[in-house]
Parts: C-alpha cells; sequence; structure tokens
C-alpha cells in the first residue's frame, strides 16, 4: 500500500518523523527550491530519497485535486501503534495517561484539527474504531500539518472493550457532551488518568460509549447556539486538561 502525502508541512514532519518508509519527493516541473520546498527537498536528499519533477496534472491526480502546494510524498502505510505503545509512553515520560478517544468521527479535517491539538498538548496516543470510522489518510495528515506522523494511534475493533480494558488499567474515561444538565468542565479535576471521548459529528457518542464513560462533561455555553463543532469542542477540552496538569512537559 502506497501513500501520497501532499501539502508542504505534512510532506515536511512525516520526513522529520522519519517513521514511514518513503520512497519518492514529487514536485512539480516548474515550482523552485527556495522556502519551505527548499528545506523539504534538503531533507530529503540528507535522507537518500530520490527527488523527481512531474507534471502539474500528475500531481493534482496523485493529490486527488487537493491543495498539495506543488509538493507529494510517496510514502508507505500510515504506522499505527497499539494500546499498549500509549501507556508505555506515559510510563517512560513519568506522566499519568493522557488519551483521546474518537467515537467514529467521519471528517478528515475535524480527525485532522483533533490530532494537531492533541500533540500540540502532549496527548500520549489516540484510539480510533477501525471500521465505521476515519483512518489516518493523507487528507488526515494533511488537516494536521503533519502532526499525526509524531503521535500514536491505535486502531481498535470495538472501542468499548478498549474503553473497558483502559478502566482496569486505572485510566478515568470521561466523555464531553452538549447538555445543560451535565457537570461543568471546569468542575472537575482533569490532572488524573484520563481517557477523553469526543463523540461523532452530528449525532455525538454512541450509547454503550456514553454509559461505558465513568463521567459526562460539558463546556458551559451562553450564546444562541446548542453546541460547537467537534473539532473546536474537543480543542478546548484538550487544552483545559492540559492546563489542569499544570502544563505538564512545557518548556
Amino acid at each position: 500500500m502506497v501513500d501520497f502525502i501532499y501539502g508542504h508541512w505534512a510532506v515536511m514532519e512525516t520526513l522529520r518523523a522519519g517513521r514511514r518508509s518513503v520512497e519518492q519527493l514529487l514536485l512539480a516541473e516548474n515550482v523552485e527550491e527556495r522556502g519551505m520546498v527548499g528545506q523539504i527537498t534538503a531533507l530529503a536528499k540528507e535522507r537518500g530519497i530520490r527527488i523527481q519533477r512531474m507534471p502539474r496534472r500528475i500531481i493534482d491526480d496523485l493529490a486527488d485535486g487537493a491543495n498539495h502546494q506543488n509538493t507529494v510524498l510517496r510514502a508507505g502505510p500510515y504506522p499505527y501503534s497499539d494500546t499498549e505503545d500509549i501507556l508505555a509512553l506515559a510510563q517512560q515520560r513519568g506522566e499519568k495517561p493522557f488519551i483521546l478517544i474518537l467515537d467514529l468521527l467521519k471528517d478528515p479535517q475535524n480527525a485532522g484539527v483533533l490530532l494537531r491539538v492533541a500533540e500540540s498538548v502532549g496527548i500520549h496516543g489516540v484510539l480510533i474504531q477501525e471500521r465505521r470510522s476515519v483512518e489516518v489518510t493523507p487528507s488526515v495528515v494533511n488537516a494536521s500539518s503533519g502532526a499525526v506522523e509524531f503521535l500514536h494511534v491505535a486502531q481498535v475493533n470495538n472501542l468499548v472493550n478498549a474503553m473497558k480494558e483502559l478502566k482496569e488499567q486505572n485510566v478515568w474515561i470521561i466523555g464531553l457532551e452538549a447538555g445543560d444538565d451535565l457537570l461543568p468542565i471546569d468542575k472537575t479535576d482533569l490532572n488524573i488518568s484520563l481517557g477523553l471521548v469526543l463523540g461523532s459529528e452530528g449525532e455525538g457518542m454512541r450509547r454503550l460509549v456514553r454509559d461505558t464513560c465513568d463521567l459526562l462533561l460539558t463546556l458551559p455555553m451562553r450564546g444562541h447556539l446548542a453546541s460547537l463543532n467537534v473539532a473546536t469542542a474537543g480543542s478546548i477540552a484538550l487544552y483545559a486538561a492540559w492546563q489542569a496538569r499544570g502544563w505538564e512537559g512545557w518548556k
């Protein structure tokens, strides 16, 4: 299987992370090797990666019509992790587990934004369900600006079972939902071993996922709208949890 990673930051961070096998760096024929493109080509040469010029129409096809910025990386598949890798990273850092759990998110843009924020706050890993959920595709890599290349993302067969296994490891599973009758996020101590659950766009968490949570929290709202986009709400919650941990790891 081959992935065509596109866009300056996605390509740059994929090269920097060094977790995938990389076959070629493909550039549009007339693009100049300066600025970000110059940095990307320098890194590719340093890694011994072949660079090839191609007509822009071919680059367009490889990026499936997306905004590729004249730069595409031909790479191997995304290296998924497992739950043990995520918990091991927390132990290695000497930190309480901090995990993002995505319940059947479908939109690559939402997933990419959340993964970028998750990497920014130092999350130890992300759980997604193998079926009926977004995968780490080139569009997700691009939407995350390449941040997902530095994350442990685990695909699990059954999200509820994976949540129960985390609970057995003394990880608190907390779901984020909209609702006036739920506890506001600032009324709970999030400086704990935490698995933060976000539901899918429009539908929210599935019933069994919701029932498996130890606690449900909400973001207070005072405007006319009843809820926030999942990427926006999740980003706020991730930063709230990191703040509760005393900005752990921030230099």
